[in-house]
């Protein structure tokens, strides 16, 4: 059994660091919060609100450092309360993705694309692709056990798994990447999962290692 902790992202806003200036201030530097689980990565103090004419959603984390270019990921729930139609991507891909209007302290960007909702990915470094016989770009499916209690806010209650396998989970290979499976807050709501839950690589029968 190959078992990998899941990340949930939540809606995130990469920069490049023209539209940092452009939305915090000449010569503004993005101020790390704390670090990610990906090498070099860190969650912002800047926080940005998404705006699609009438629609918005406030205080979506910026995260750095800055990069060439500007991308936002959202999940296809916050594409609906927005009524923008992001397709799936995998992060980078973002000509003739859906645009939207970010508004900062200083300014707003209105981007003509840049918006997607991300194909649930695993990251792993060279190292635990060759442990697991993983190569870039391959697609596996990765199954959430049911069970595994966990607390789920309320005095005295608790929530489990709810089990479900995802299918088409697209494997991403760099030397900067730590062993993690990322999905949406939709997809961990579905399977009732949280940072830390613990899935299963599925290895089909013609897999060899």
């Amino acid at each position: 059994m190959i078992e990998i902790p899941i990340e949930i992202s939540s809606r995130h806003i990469h920069l490049s660091q023209r539209h940092v200036e452009k939305l915090f201030g000449a010569g503004y530097k993005l101020k790390p919060l704390r670090k990610l689980s990906q090498k070099g990565e860190f969650a912002s103090t800047e926080v940005l609100t998404l705006k699609n004419g009438a629609r918005e959603i406030a205080g979506v984390r910026v995260l750095g450092p800055a990069r060439p270019q500007t991308q936002v990921e959202i999940s296809q729930t916050d594409a609906y309360k927005l009524d923008i139609q992001p397709p799936l991507r995998l992060s980078g891909d973002i000509k003739g993705s859906a645009g939207l209007t970010l508004v900062g302290p200083k300014g707003k960007v209105a981007l003509r694309e840049g918006v997607i909702v991300a194909i649930r990915h695993i990251h792993a470094n060279p190292a635990q692709a060759r442990l697991y016989g993983l190569k870039n770009g391959q697609k596996v499916s990765v199954r959430v056990p049911s069970g595994g209690e966990r607390a789920s806010g309320r005095a005295g209650e608790q929530a489990v798994a709810r089990g479900l396998t995802f299918d088409n989970v697209i494997v991403r290979v760099a030397p900067n990447y730590n062993w993690r499976l990322q999905l949406d807050t939709d997809e961990g709501n579905a399977a009732g999962a949280k940072n830390g839950t613990r899935a299963e690589v599925v290895k089909p029968s013609w897999w060899r290692m």
